[in-house]
């Protein structure tokens, strides 16, 4: 009776090692799931952008951020990409002007021979009531955030293998109405459809294409609201978490939609807002 009450004691004893290696050898290919692999980020120097760039390269994937102003910026961030073992490149130029383009899906064939995932991040316009919005502030908009994402996925999906990633970012102002955000809004909206398109045209190389909506999220971006101290206290008073977001939490989800855990999610919209749209 003793021997046979022992066996299962000894067989846990055996077995746990075993158990305990699986789940190390899983977290580390976790942290190493995109080793080897090549991002574009662009307006990869800050806030969402940067936050994003970050992630990837702490799970081991090289990274090519795009920026327009300021090139300090580039550099640190390079830097930092640099530090966590990866190879970093940050290329200078103005993602809404097309011809840019080619140069830059160019060069990073040139230096990687491919493009694993594509994040579009870089956006741009100015505030206006929609009966204010002229010609300039239309084009400027829908130029920088929509045009550009177009353009720019077309390119990248000649140099995207199988199993690829895209994701755009938008915001809340693709379908909620906020003052002063009307040409800026409508070009999010513009993206979040294209994301659909994108998704569906992209299937057949079996590259999937997701957007993620951001609510207000603590950037310089929110800061450069015209209203921003006042917008500041409502959300906060309206969000169930009491809080604006971060950067780093866009960027988790942004991360997820690249990684092997979202093989079965294209064409979709993702709200991070920390509730706030519920309200």
């Amino acid at each position: 009776m003793s021997s046979m009450g022992s066996t299962p004691t000894v067989s846990g004893l055996h077995e746990r090692p075993v158990e305990e290696n699986q789940v190390a050898e899983k977290a580390q290919q976790v942290e190493r799931e995109f080793a080897g692999k090549v991002a574009l980020i662009t307006g990869g120097t800050k806030g969402i952008g940067k936050a994003t760039a970050l992630k990837l390269a702490d799970r081991g994937c090289n990274v090519v951020v795009n920026y327009f102003r300021s090139r300090d910026a580039a550099a640190r961030t390079t830097d930092e990409l640099k530090e966590r073992g990866v190879e970093a490149l940050a290329v200078r130029g103005n993602i809404g002007n097309s011809d840019f383009h080619k140069k830059l899906f160019g060069r990073i064939r040139a230096e990687f021979k491919q493009l694993d995932i594509f994040v579009s991040n870089a956006a741009l316009g100015a505030f206006a009531g929609v009966f204010d919005v002229d010609e300039k502030t239309w084009d400027l908009a829908m130029r920088t955030n929509a045009k550009a994402y177009l353009f720019c996925a077309q390119e990248a999906i000649k140099i995207m293998p199988m199993g690829g990633r895209i994701v755009a970012l938008t915001s809340l102002g693709s379908h909620r109405c906020i003052p002063g955000y009307s040409a800026i809004g409508v070009s999010k909206a513009a993206i979040e459809a294209l994301t659909r398109y994108l998704a569906a045209a992209a299937a057949c190389q079996r590259v999937n294409v997701n957007a993620v909506c951001g609510g207000f999220i603590d950037t310089d971006a929110l800061k450069s609201f015209p209203n921003y101290d006042e917008l500041l206290e409502e959300v906060i008073h309206r969000s169930p978490l009491d809080r604006i977001g971060t950067a780093e939490e866009v960027a988790d989800v942004v991360v997820f939609l690249c990684s092997e855990g979202a093989n079965w999610i294209t064409g979709q919209t993702i709200i991070v807002d920390g509730g706030y749209s519920l309200t």
